[in-house]
């Protein structure tokens, strides 16, 4: 089956942030957005908006902070930034040839030459970012787009926050300019809507006042274009409004409107409409139990930790404090020492189940984890550590 593009909302995207009008101009101080995991945000940006950046002359550079959650995320931006940097210095390379084609862009025998050694940058000897984004746009006479996924990642350490700012020093340092060729256009993505919110209505946040909006999720219309789809191929499908309903009941995720689809193959086709909606519930709580299975899997100790962070929506601290693990050793019926309590939640952590929101606050990663761990909780039978205060 193909894959079912986007295109018009990528090209209205691109436009808008490459070509604003005068209602848009805001886009160029940065645009946040967020959504649900596995709702196919990873796939539109690599499959649809970042092809249309790229029709309109841009530079697009992109990075997932979740490729590697020990790494810094300075260090996986500015490696993605090296990375592009030496495609333009690349004779031959894809990027240099397609901005040679649409802009008609002079480049010299032996590629794009920079003031600075690639290997520099992102060390104190090598330039700001700045500096090396200044130079992007002005010898390459285009726009220059970053893409951070999962970008509420920044928010776990200093040094991500110091990222932000150098960020926001390159896109006030390049597009104030009356004459400049080009712009820096950052977009940043995630999955936990009030930290990716936060980036942008906290005054402390490099790019407080920036654009903040929900990921536009798919509809109808792709679920239209996948009935049709396994319909062509002889396997039994919903009727729309049931599929639709159902895929709205599964937190539209493509991968599991898919599992349903199959799932319903075992019923003759008039019972299809009416176990389609059961179908979907199913998955819906299969999904859930997956993601607490990993928690209780870190033991009674990893349990009582996450309850801890669980019973605040925002964060909390105190996670190792003497009342906390107190509270934990009363949880688990041992006592339990600040180091065990440490070891855990840097399992948790290293599971993407929990996440540093800042210097000593920590919080859940995903929220439909914390939903789905609530909502267990409050079953009749439901046993759960009790929260430690």
């Amino acid at each position: 089956m193909s894959y079912f593009r986007r295109q018009d909302l990528a090209e209205q995207m691109a436009r808008q942030l490459l070509r604003p009008g005068i209602l848009d101009q805001g886009l160029r101080s940065g645009l946040f957005l967020s959504g649900s995991r596995r709702t196919g945000k990873t796939t539109f940006l690599q499959q649809d908006l970042m092809p249309a950046l790229e029709a309109h002359d841009a530079v697009v550079i992109y990075v997932d902070l979740w490729s590697d959650t020990h790494a810094e995320p300075g260090a996986l931006v500015h490696a993605a930034i090296r990375n592009a940097l030496q495609e333009l210095q690349t004779p031959a390379s894809s990027v240099l040839a397609r901005l040679a084609r649409i802009k008609g862009l002079d480049v010299e025998a032996l590629g794009v030459k920079f003031g600075f050694e690639l290997a520099d940058l992102g060390t104190k000897a090598g330039p700001p970012l700045a500096q090396a984004l200044m130079e992007v746009v002005d010898k390459a006479r285009t726009h220059v787009v970053l893409i951070v996924d999962e970008v509420q990642q920044v928010l776990a350490t200093e040094q991500g926050a110091q990222l932000m700012l150098a960020l926001k020093a390159a896109r006030d340092a390049i597009n104030p300019r009356p004459d400049t060729p080009g712009y820096f256009l950052f977009i940043g993505t995630g999955s936990h809507r009030a930290q990716v919110a936060s980036l942008t209505l906290q005054g402390k946040q490099a790019f407080a006042g920036a654009t903040s909006l929900s990921y536009p999720t798919l509809g109808d219309d792709y679920v239209e274009y996948l009935l049709d789809a396994v319909r062509a191929e002889g396997a039994k499908v919903p009727s729309l409004a049931v599929a639709v309903a159902a895929f709205d009941t599964l937190g539209h995720r493509p991968e599991e409107l898919l599992r349903a689809l199959r799932m319903v193959q075992q019923y003759v086709p008039e019972q299809v409409d009416t176990f389609f909606p059961v179908i979907a519930l199913t998955l819906k709580s299969a999904s859930a139990d997956v993601e607490l299975r990993k928690i209780e899997d870190l033991g009674m100790l990893a349990m009582a930790v996450f309850e801890r962070v669980v019973a605040a929506e925002e964060g909390v601290r105190g996670l190792f404090s003497t009342e906390s693990v107190s509270a934990y050793s009363a949880a688990v019926g041992h006592d339990v020492t600040t180091d065990q309590v440490q070891r855990v939640a840097d399992e948790l952590r290293n599971a993407n189940i929990i996440m540093r929101k800042s210097h000593g606050m920590y919080c859940v990663t995903d929220p439909f984890v914390r939903r789905a761990w609530l909502a267990h909780k409050a079953q009749p039978g439901a046993v759960r550590p009790p929260a430690a205060n």
